[in-house]
């Protein structure tokens, strides 16, 4: 039996087309990370992750934003979250897992815990800063600032619940945006 060519470009391979570079964020990326909210430094741990990641990826621009934004996600969960199945085993290890996903022109972070309790989640500003003059702080809310300041960052927040238990807050950064903004 003889082989025959394909006549469609998408069957065939590209001869010397170059080849991208693993580290191009046009191929897209993931990792995972999981944390114990227990350990003394997982926030740290997270955050500096998050920036190796994104520097071994060329995508610099991106690090400070994406680094807050975990420190912030994370650090909710260690302060806030009670892992829904384990109510009754106080100092038991609660787990986060850190997801950071790049596909063009995107960079998604998920934060994923054991507590099925929806976040609060800030509606978004309900006074105008000029309306406060130098009073200003009276307007943060006591509670969600965390989340708040990970929404001014952000291009998009939103959360999911687990598959069995617990829940993931993601966010979503345009990194044409970080490249625009870091740039100038």
């Amino acid at each position: 039996m003889e082989a025959q060519q394909s006549r469609h470009a998408a069957n065939t391979a590209a001869v010397g087309a170059p080849r991208r570079s693993i580290h191009d964020p046009a191929n897209g990326h993931f990792r995972a990370l999981t944390l114990f909210a227990e350990s003394p430094d997982c926030v740290k741990a997270a955050r500096d992750m998050v920036g190796s990641y994104l520097t071994t990826w060329h995508l610099e621009h991106a690090v400070d934003d994406a680094r807050l934004v975990v420190s912030e996600l994370v650090g909710n969960v260690v302060h806030h979250a009670v892992p829904d199945n384990r109510l009754a085993l106080p100092g038991s290890g609660r787990r986060i897992d850190v997801s950071l996903m790049t596909y063009p022109e995107v960079l998604v972070i998920g934060v994923s815990d054991e507590d099925s309790t929806q976040p609060d989640l800030p509606a978004g500003e309900f006074f105008s800063p000029d309306l406060a003059g130098s009073f200003s702080e009276a307007l943060l809310p006591d509670r969600g600032r965390g989340l708040l300041i990970v929404q001014r960052l952000a291009d998009a927040v939103w959360w999911s619940p687990g598959v069995r238990a617990g829940k993931t807050v993601w966010c979503r950064l345009d990194l044409d945006r970080l490249w625009a903004e870091n740039s100038a």
